[in-house]
């Protein structure tokens, strides 16, 4: 059984579903998506820190004295359709989703009977939008279903008191925030739990290390439930299960520990944006980057759509999500299920990501740019002749190539049209027998 310390924590070893999955979507969707302008952060910026846009926005748009509780009842989602979101989400090739069960404004997407009358089964959309996603993710896909919860509320009264005390008084977690986290574990099974939101309050105000003792001991998801490392001050990138260490975050190099690169699509955003240009949105080619620079350093990928307050997955995240899931149809065997090999990129060609296939024994090198020349210089593999074989994932043929001295093969590519190219936007070389 786990001691509810961090040595004992973080000496769980982390269910290797997650390892294997290495993608994954995450949906940020709430109260924040009528306003839709800026910011998931549209109520802060606006009251608290008063930006001049937001004020702005509110004032042209709205009447004198509109506050935001107003746009509670205004997120509708009449548009909801959960089957329509697992398809697009099986579609996309991720093998987990996370959903924003509450965010930092207090709102929760389900009927918590901690939060009265701020939740969609009070008012607003008047369904528990939690059930009905995860009873058609597991219904229609293969996918892991996991939550999102914000540790603290901006505006809580009892949070604001809490802190007022520099946090000696615990009324906002005992009353709220771990009642919540216990009922959605008990109620949903999810089988990740992503943190968030400390509130610059320590683990010990939050009690995360009891919580996470009974998740991980007596939690009906104890033996799959994967965390993040979200449980108060000083504990991201140091305790918790996998690490995330900063939103966005990409080190470009190979970590001891297990973590994860949480980004959005839209640059700017977690939650929809109608103020949103195309230029804000990352093209293919950039998510398809992402995905092999971040799954090569050992990392998992959570990419992040904003769905409309009517329950929409706007056209251009549909669009990039079945587009993730074609590249992956073709090149999923360098993704799923893969290691890390002993060089993460290429030195001497840039855009050159590595992977290892364990049970094929296969290294794979994604490759972002089709070379002019016709030919692939790769200075890592060390080749052996007669027995090292080079496939490019999605075409049938050997490829043909020559080694480079001790260390290092140049790789002849197929001459294809651009219709014949097995995908658009990134390739794979399957190498095998290659020390």
């Amino acid at each position: 059984r786990y001691e509810p310390t961090w040595d004992s924590l973080d000496a769980r070893p982390l269910p290797s579903w997650f390892d294997e999955a290495k993608f994954g979507i995450f949906i940020h969707w709430g109260v924040f998506s009528v306003p839709s302008f800026g910011s998931e952060w549209f109520w802060w910026y606006w009251q608290k820190e008063k930006r001049e846009p937001y004020v702005k926005f509110m004032e042209a748009n709205y009447p004198p004295g509109f506050s935001y509780e107003d746009f509670g009842p205004l997120f509708t989602a009449e548009f909801f359709d959960p089957n329509q979101w697992a398809d697009i989400l099986k579609a996309s090739g991720a093998k987990y989703v996370v959903l924003t069960s509450k965010h930092h404004e207090g709102f929760t997407l389900w009927g918590s009977k901690y939060s009265w009358n701020w939740n969609a089964v009070d008012m607003g959309p008047k369904r528990d939008l939690v059930a009905e996603l995860a009873t058609s993710v597991r219904n229609r896909t293969d996918l892991h279903f996991g939550l999102y919860h914000s540790l603290f509320e901006w505006f809580n009264r009892l949070f604001l008191e809490d802190a007022t005390n520099a946090f000696k008084t615990r009324k906002f977690p005992t009353s709220k925030s771990l009642p919540e986290l216990y009922e959605i574990v008990t109620k949903y099974q999810p089988e990740i739990i992503w943190s968030d939101g400390d509130g610059n309050a320590p683990d010990t105000y939050w009690n995360s290390t009891g919580f996470l003792a009974w998740l991980y001991n007596d939690s009906p998801v104890r033996d799959t439930v994967v965390t993040n490392d979200r449980w108060g001050v000083g504990s991201i990138c140091t305790h918790g299960g996998f690490y995330t260490c900063s939103d966005r975050y990409n080190p470009g190099h190979l970590l001891l520990r297990k973590w994860e690169n949480c980004m959005t699509i839209d640059r700017s955003s977690w939650g929809y944006r109608r103020d949103a240009r195309l230029g804000d949105y990352l093209a293919i080619e950039d998510l398809v980057k992402q995905l092999a620079e971040t799954v090569s350093c050992g990392g998992n990928l959570l990419m992040n759509i904003g769905p409309t307050h009517d329950g929409r997955i706007a056209v251009v995240f549909e669009e990039r999500l079945r587009q993730v899931g074609a590249w992956l149809k073709v090149n999923g065997e360098a993704i799923y299920g893969t290691k890390p090999w002993r060089a993460q990129n290429d030195t001497v060609t840039p855009g050159v990501w590595y992977t290892f296939s364990p049970k094929e024994g296969k290294v794979n090198a994604i490759f972002l740019n089709w070379p002019g020349s016709g030919t692939l210089e790769l200075s890592e593999p060390r080749a052996k002749l007669g027995e090292t074989q080079v496939k490019l994932a999605g075409y049938r043929e050997l490829l043909k190539w020559v080694a480079l001295g001790e260390k290092g093969m140049i790789i002849a590519l197929p001459q294809l049209t651009p219709q014949q190219l097995p995908c658009q936007w990134g390739w794979t070389l399957q190498l095998t027998d290659v020390n």
